[in-house]
């Protein structure tokens, strides 16, 4: 057993620099064939196309999206008051007004 392990290299992952956008148009139409013939076509994630779907099937999700979390306004108020007692508490000693 030894103090330091050995790493594994990075996987190559070839990322292109130049696009041809003629050749993405291409690919594009392509696709949209393939899939009014009925084939299945791969493609990329996009992660717009699912957004807020799980939230519309689940009660708790759905007011969470709505609304947040928001205090009510009497504990607010009443935390306001607290304070404020523990401020006056802490200069004077006294808890009298």
């Amino acid at each position: 057993m030894s103090l330091f392990t050995a790493r594994e290299p990075r996987k190559y992952r070839p990322r292109r620099i130049y696009t041809s956008e003629r050749e993405e148009k291409l690919q594009k139409l392509v696709n949209e064939v393939r899939r009014e013939q009925g084939e299945k076509v791969d493609e990329p994630y996009d992660p717009t196309k699912f957004k807020g779907t799980f939230s519309q099937y689940t009660p708790h999700a759905k007011r969470y999206s709505e609304g947040g979390r928001r205090m009510a306004w009497p504990i607010a108020l009443f935390l306001v008051i607290i304070l404020i007692l523990l401020w006056h508490w802490l200069l004077t000693g006294r808890i009298h007004w």
